[in-house]
């Protein structure tokens, strides 16, 4: 799984000079050969290093051309995924009134998530050079086909590039739903709490419903008044259009009961296929201190795990399983990751800044026993809490 892998109650222990100097406190971490975090060879892991050794990498990765645009290689794709949509609307029209229907629904459910992945990319800045040709493509692809707002999408993705699994800054971490922290689960009570105690378990399961978040934030975004949205009516339309269409289409072809389980599996496959997908490059990765400030390379590679596989999980999961590499150059396009990869593990190996890598099935592993450890936070809701006080069960 590359070099040595940080738990998350490890943390604390590896804040000790990968901090930028002056602004946080230090701790007498170690790595797991006993090496000194930010004295790996002298001064060599200090934060002031760190950062100067993210400038020669990412001088290394712009001779190699790796930050230019592939403009080919997204067109092709768009293209393909386009086909896909017109292909599987067809097969819509032409089965009629069959159960055979919820096949296309999944079908439907896959082409709309992989839309998504290129307005992710489109939001980064991955596909074209200019700001407002990517802002474009992205509302088209994620807005108008996938039915996300582009706008908030960027919006709170930004803010999870910015200081990923940082508490209070990291909304990715901050949700309702699922308890990421301790903190977070110890706040539960009641059904919150019974829910935060299994919630390993139950994470797939409440994935089915992230597709209809997923909209449901979107919209909510945009009728925000206080929402920084750029484009909110364009995408309001966008995405009334869509559901204007894609609804009636259902309901022309289909009947009532055959229309809503088609939409409910195009859905629940969405919220799987992209929580799945999401899922394993932070969650069970260190949490960081909302007063702690680290370097921004060491703050991204931390926090990171990369997903074992080149081919297949580069196409499934739309250049994700590549996650380090993706925050550490967010503008990097999809097919240049593979190679920035090797840059960047040999910088982290020469540093001895851990660099996590594992294979998918390992990393769902992990995410539920995660999950399940920081749920045991929440308060049991069959304990009486004046009893609980008291010290009595």
């Amino acid at each position: 799984m590359g070099l040595t892998r940080i738990e998350p109650a490890r943390l604390e222990e590896l804040m000790s000079e990968t901090a930028v100097p002056g602004r946080t406190r230090r701790t007498s971490g170690r790595l797991a050969d006993g090496r000194p975090v930010g004295q790996m060879s002298g001064d060599r892991g200090t934060g002031r290093h760190l950062a100067s050794s993210y400038t020669d990498l990412t001088r290394r990765v712009r001779e190699e051309g790796l930050l230019g645009r592939t403009l080919g290689f997204y067109l092709l794709l768009s293209a393909g995924l386009i086909l896909a949509l017109g292909g599987a609307i067809a097969g819509l029209l032409l089965l009629g009134d069959s159960w055979w229907q919820l096949m296309i629904a999944a079908v439907l459910g896959v082409i709309f998530s992989q839309f998504g992945f290129l307005g992710h990319e489109a939001a980064h800045r991955q596909i074209f050079t200019t700001g407002k040709t990517n802002d474009r493509v992205g509302q088209l692809l994620g807005t108008a086909l996938a039915g996300i707002s582009h706008s908030w999408w960027t919006n709170k993705h930004s803010r999870h590039h910015a200081n990923p699994n940082r508490i209070g800054k990291d909304p990715d971490i901050e949700g309702e739903a699922l308890a990421f922290y301790e903190a977070k689960a110890e706040r539960r009570r009641g059904l919150s709490a019974m829910i935060a105690r299994k919630q390993g378990y139950l994470f797939f399961p409440m994935l089915t419903l992230e597709g209809i978040n997923l909209h449901f934030a979107s919209v909510r975004f945009l009728l925000s008044p206080a929402s920084p949205a750029k484009s909110r009516w364009l995408e309001l339309g966008l995405i009334t259009g869509r559901f204007l269409l894609y609804l009636g289409l259902l309901f022309w072809v289909l009947p009532m009961g055959l229309a809503l389980a088609f939409l409910g599996v195009q859905l629940a496959v969405v919220g799987i296929y992209l929580g799945a997908t999401f899922a394993p490059n932070h969650k069970g990765m260190p949490i960081i201190p909302a007063g702690t400030k680290l370097d921004f390379l060491s703050r991204q590679v931390l926090t990171s795990r990369n997903i074992k596989g080149r081919f297949w999980p580069t196409v499934l999961m739309g250049g994700l399983n590549y996650q380090i590499e993706h925050h550490l150059f967010p503008s990097m396009p999809r097919p240049h990751l593979a190679r920035a990869r090797q840059l960047v593990k040999a910088h982290c190996q020469d540093l001895g800044v851990p660099y996590t890598e594992v294979s998918l099935a390992r990393s769902y592993a992990t995410v539920i026993s995660y999950l399940n450890r920081v749920g045991l936070a929440a308060r049991d809701p069959f304990v009486c809490p004046v009893a609980s006080r008291l010290g009595r069960d």
